[in-house]
């Protein structure tokens, strides 16, 4: 059910939805009367469990942007995040929790639990403090930025911890499939964690500050977002990498259509270091499939970008000439567990993100995915692929997707995997010459 205070005196002026229960038996408010937080439970596996029972609240691009730009209110953005943080962080805490035990042991998992466990905290020592109190709204910023930056490694250092365990215990299919369930899930988390922390700090944690291209953002969303410009920037910098390590690179054919409104700059409201993660990627891998596949010949096929904007979609189009891949590693591609660079050490992952872990498609996807968008490859084996990006045109249905933890994905962890239930052919089909009628 819906609780009836999350915004206790700031309903009208908040960013989004209120929360909802996230199990049927779930019928507490995260405020009692009194306006102090959640009941009874002691310790952080009570206060976990508390806030777990009530699934986030996805806000849409357009709340984010009506919030920063027409109610930038310190105290309101304060009164929801002391309730929506917790809610998301409780969630995927759970899911933690449900990961195998020689996983959990790994300690560059209990390193992230550690964090996790450690921002809880502080966020709920905030919980009965007055919104009214300007002191208390400073250092709830601070901590906000505190947190933010304590996260910044959660990335490669779960990644690690999944290495860890691999390397030490092997990984059984069911193991894997719900390793992966579970990183695209904590993933995303921990995408919109960063995209709340990222809008209150920017918002709030540095005013007057930040070059004039930046001051025309509301926290970390450009309202007008110049999509071939930031789809150029991601070639630049892949270009340099690629220049690099081959002496060469190649070119960008870039063409445009804007459909919903000919003849204008294609300009949508998102967050351009999203799309620009998003493009680096698919820029470096294309490059590198192009110069390999083409090095005999020393003549490089461009890497040809469409950019369409229709009533409904942002549509950009990557196709390169690198060779491609065959249908039965489409998949895989999106795996944490593959990657075609080698493994990283973890101290020169700050140097080279995410370099080896294999992660840079399916974070790429995860991203697009995040306000209800979607990354596909589609390849033709021997000649190229191509990657198609879609993003929603309209800010009104560009809404977070948000993990949470309810009695489906709890299922999902301990329930019995069966065999599968098509056929699977013999590597060396049964020769039915050799039958004879009675």
């Amino acid at each position: 059910m819906r609780l009836a205070r999350l915004l206790r005196g700031a309903a009208s002026a908040g960013p989004g939805p209120r929360l909802r229960s996230a199990r049927p038996g779930a019928s507490r408010s995260l405020t009692s009367d009194s306006g102090s937080g959640p009941a009874p439970e002691r310790g952080v596996p009570g206060q976990v469990d508390f806030y777990a029972r009530f699934s986030p609240s996805p806000l849409s691009m357009k709340q984010f942007l009506d919030f920063g730009s027409v109610n930038a209110c310190e105290k309101t953005s304060f009164m929801f995040l002391r309730q929506e943080l917790p809610v998301r962080l409780a969630n995927i805490m759970k899911e933690i929790s449900l990961l195998p035990d020689n996983l959990l042991r790994t300690p560059s998992v209990q390193l992230v639990q550690s964090w996790y466990i450690q921002s809880l905290q502080e966020l709920l020592e905030f919980k009965d403090k007055s919104a009214e109190d300007a002191k208390t709204v400073y250092d709830f910023t601070d901590t906000v930025i505190r947190i933010r930056n304590r996260h910044n490694d959660v990335i490669p250092t779960m990644a690690q911890g999944v290495i860890e365990y691999k390397e030490n215990f092997g990984v059984d299919p069911v193991t894997s499939q719900n390793v992966q369930y579970f990183l695209d899930r904590f993933y995303m988390s921990r995408i919109s964690i960063r995209m709340l922390l990222n809008q209150h700090s920017l918002l709030f944690g540095g005013k007057g500050k930040g070059s004039l291209s930046h001051r025309k953002h509301i926290g970390s969303i450009n309202p007008n977002c110049n999509v071939v410009e930031v789809i150029k920037d991601g070639y630049e910098n892949a270009r340099r990498l690629c220049d690099l390590y081959y002496i060469n690179s190649p070119e960008l054919e870039l063409e445009e259509l804007n459909a919903k409104s000919p003849g204008q700059p294609i300009q949508v409201v998102y967050v351009p270091s999203h799309l620009y993660h998003m493009m680096f990627e698919l820029f470096k891998n294309a490059m590198r499939a192009t110069m390999e596949h083409h090095a005999d010949k020393g003549v490089y096929p461009p890497i040809q970008v469409h950019v369409t904007l229709g009533n409904e979609d942002l549509t950009v189009k990557m196709s390169d000439r690198g060779g491609g891949v065959p249908l039965r590693k489409i998949d895989r591609l999106f795996n944490y567990m593959y990657s075609t660079a080698p493994r990283p050490r973890v101290e020169t992952s700050r140097a080279v993100p995410l370099a080896g872990f294999g992660y840079g498609l399916p974070i790429s996807r995860l991203y697009a995915q995040y306000f209800q968008g979607d990354l596909k490859l589609y390849s033709l084996e021997g000649y190229g692929t191509d990657a198609v990006i879609y993003i929603k045109a309209l800010s009104t249905e560009s809404i977070e997707r948000l993990p949470v933890y309810n009695r489906a994905a709890w299922k999902h962890y301990n329930a019995s995997h069966e065999a599968d239930d098509w056929c699977v052919p013999s590597r060396e089909p049964r020769d039915m010459t050799t039958f004879r009628s009675a």
